[in-house]
């Protein structure tokens, strides 16, 4: 059974609906002011960043680190996962 991605926190859930229907910590909007945003790639053993094009082993490594170009600036918001 594959697993879903938030693509703001990477948090796993084992099903879309659990994941769409609860808040996210790290919602871009603040803590708990959204939903969870699926992630809409596969599965991989490596996440590419759409900035800066570093990897990493997860989605959910990635994504709690500040990102050196992200579209807001330099150290501005957090790597992002490319599909």
């Amino acid at each position: 059974m594959p697993n879903f991605y938030c693509e703001y926190c990477g948090e796993q859930f084992s099903n879309p609906r659990n994941l769409t229907s609860q808040n996210c910590m790290r919602h871009p909007s603040g803590v708990l002011k959204g939903k969870h945003k699926l992630y809409e790639g596969g599965e991989k053993s490596t996440y590419i960043c759409k900035y800066c094009g570093n990897s990493f082993n997860s989605i959910k490594t990635m994504v709690s680190q500040n990102c050196m170009r992200h579209a807001d600036g330099v150290l501005k918001g957090r790597h992002s996962p490319a599909l």
